[in-house]
């Protein structure tokens, strides 16, 4: 176990290296040149992993969790005359339609069901039949289940129909292989302690820059007002408008570092789909079906209904699988019990062979109970 109490299996916050947790043993002034200078190569590092020809986009960094960057996005881009179609299948895509509610934006509503993706085809005709639609917000990897949208086919339905795209890919950026600019994509957001592996408190944004400068004085909001974040990082080389995260952006820069020396985003999928890979075939062998058919899972999170046994209680499990090191995930799913177990951050296939032996000795309900006869 190294220098960890337990691994974290989760989508977010997640497992760490000694090296990334070690940048934030550091204090520094948001003022300092030095720090500044160190924002500003990150926001270029990040665009370097948004594309290869990413020209006409930048990067732009907010505090808070990634739901705070997304609503950042929704309430600074959508016009006061716009209208938003969300497009959902779990509760991250329903977490944005209730953003978009309480902002008080013209919405409508493209629900599938947790265990099926979008159809392109079906957004296309929504679009062609409501002209006011003017943004379209969708889930890159919902982490509900895990299962990973059609993003291009989603895009390419968008950008057909001349609107803006808004990409959710919380657990996506970093892990799965994607080109922004070759989508079409306008706003992209992601997280800080998702697949680049830093720690949790701020999020990022890769926008499209004449998107953003629409986008001026828009914002129902002063804190997530995105067009002024983007103002002040610009004419301050690097600076905030308001306290930023300074120990969590020099872990999240040695997380950035730590992915190029792995080899970059390709060479991390490889090693997510592995993990993915050992987990979902060693689960089955136990009795754990996936809930997500095969097709459309991805290897960021794996959704598990549980075990068809009377003696199963899964706080019972949890604490079982945590007293042997490592945390899992309830499920979000309201129709069905199911758990989840992350693939991503500083875990290897060892750990997932580990936590294997792990979860068939935590199968408490597989075994016969002891009567004890009163004498």
């Amino acid at each position: 176990m190294k220098d960890r109490s337990y691994i974290l299996l989760t989508p977010g916050p997640l497992t760490t290296s000694g090296t990334v947790r070690e940048a934030m043993l550091r204090d520094w002034c948001t003022w300092d040149d030095d720090y500044n200078s160190l924002v500003q190569d990150l926001r270029a590092r990040l665009l370097a992993i948004a594309g290869r020809y990413t020209a006409g986009y930048t990067a732009v960094l907010m505090q808070g969790s990634g739901s705070f960057v997304v609503e950042s996005v929704i309430g600074s881009a959508v016009p006061r005359d716009g209208k938003l179609l969300v497009v959902s299948n779990g509760a991250y895509g329903d977490r944005m339609e209730t953003m978009a509610h309480m902002l008080g934006i013209d919405l409508l509503k493209y629900r599938t069901d947790d265990t099926q993706t979008p159809d392109p085809q079906q957004i296309a005709n929504l679009l062609a039949g409501d002209p006011a639609i003017t943004h379209v917000a969708a889930v890159h990897v919902e982490t509900t289940t895990g299962i990973l949208n059609p993003v291009a086919g989603i895009a390419a339905a968008v950008k057909g129909a001349g609107k803006v795209l808004i990409l959710d890919s919380m657990s996506g950026f970093g892990g799965v292989s994607m080109d922004v600019p070759a989508l079409e994509a306008d706003f992209v957001v992601s997280s800080a302690n998702k697949c680049i592996q830093g720690t949790p408190g701020f999020g990022f944004v890769i926008a499209r820059i004449s998107e953003l400068e629409k986008s001026r004085g828009r914002a129902r909001s002063h804190a997530l007002d995105l067009y002024d974040q983007w103002c002040s990082m610009e004419k301050g080389h690097g600076k905030w408008r308001f306290t930023s995260p300074t120990h969590i952006v020099h872990a999240f820069y040695q997380a950035l570092l730590e992915l190029e020396q792995e080899g970059g985003v390709a060479a991390r999928e490889k090693r997510y789909r592995e993990n993915h890979r050992i987990l979902k075939d060693g689960m089955r062998k136990l009795g754990f079906a996936t809930v997500i058919p095969e097709p459309l899972q991805s290897h960021i999170i794996t959704s598990f209904y549980p075990p068809q046994a009377d003696g199963y209680d899964f706080r019972r499990f949890y604490r079982n699988l945590k007293d042997r090191g490592f945390v899992i995930y309830p499920g979000k799913l309201t129709a069905a019990e199911t758990f989840r177990i992350g693939n991503i951050g500083d875990i290897f296939p060892d750990d997932m062979r580990r936590l294997l032996v792990a979860v068939e000795a935590s199968m408490d309900w597989n075994r016969p109970s002891v009567q004890t006869r009163r004498p």
